[in-house]
């Protein structure tokens, strides 16, 4: 049982901060494909 506690305080942090920075990845990925699609009608 100690182990994983010690696996998961020494590998929680990375992780929390990964799932941080794709959270904030994906908000600007969807803006990226909204303008993606909006382009051709731009284009126009």
């Amino acid at each position: 049982m100690e182990d994983w506690v010690s696996f998961v305080t020494e590998v929680g942090f990375p992780i929390m901060v990964t799932f941080y920075l794709l959270h904030r990845i994906e908000g600007k990925l969807n803006d990226l494909i909204e303008s993606i699609h909006a382009l051709p009608d731009k284009m126009k």
